[in-house]
């Protein structure tokens, strides 16, 4: 599989290409996407309250996929949960541990 593989390609059942983990600087790099959340500070503390509207969400959730290969499916208690750069940074770590460990589906 080329370096340029989407998404799409893996869920073909090509195997996903090696990935960087997801870690709380890069997901602080995304979440400075002004599409995503725009005005995020640069110094954004990993545990300032933060709130994610639902177009934010699934921006930051696309832009994860294409990025990552990473296509996650957040329930309502987990987005419930996503109220800071760390939690946010631990669901997504987790989904991208459980895909690189060979779960079913990626979570």
């Amino acid at each position: 599989m080329s370096t340029g593989a989407t998404a799409r390609d893996a869920r073909e059942g090509e195997p996903a290409p090696a990935l960087s983990p997801l870690t709380t600087d890069t997901v602080r790099e995304l979440l400075a996407d002004r599409k995503i959340f725009p005005g995020v500070p640069d110094e954004l503390g990993e545990d300032t309250e933060l709130i994610l509207d639902s177009l934010g969400l699934v921006w930051l959730l696309h832009v994860v996929e294409e990025r990552f290969g990473l296509v996650v499916e957040p329930t309502y208690e987990d987005i419930a949960e996503f109220t800071s750069l760390r939690r946010l940074t631990e669901y997504l770590s987790a989904a991208q541990a459980g895909r690189l460990e060979g779960g079913p589906d990626g979570r």
